[in-house]
């Protein structure tokens, strides 16, 4: 599965050329193990803005590697894959003040 298609990478663009709280436009997870990222920004080389949950019960707002990401695969070869069903609806700081009481992302 790509990552991203033509129209979320044109959107994370869009919102990484504008100041401001913008609604993720992306979910990526792990499907063997913990790793949720929500993205809501991106430059032309790939450097994603979003928010990380790796699983250790601190979920934190940060810069995400695209190629990187690309790269993993885990358990049984698989790597990170996006949520096709995930549609941002509040800014990503709620989403960061949500998983930070939760401890997880809960999007």
């Amino acid at each position: 599965m790509k990552l991203l298609t033509k129209e979320i990478e044109k959107k994370l663009l869009a919102n990484a050329a504008k100041e401001g709280d913008h609604v993720p436009v992306l979910k990526l997870f792990n499907p063997t193990g913990s790793g949720t990222w929500l993205v809501s920004e991106m430059s032309e080389d790939g450097m994603m803005f979003g928010l990380a949950d790796l699983g250790m019960g601190s979920p934190e707002l940060g810069y995400i590697y695209l190629p990187e990401l690309a790269e993993y695969r885990g358990p049984l070869g698989l790597g990170i894959e996006r949520d096709t069903w995930f549609k941002g609806d509040k800014p990503l700081s709620e989403y960061a003040d949500a998983a930070r009481a939760a401890g997880r992302i809960t999007a």
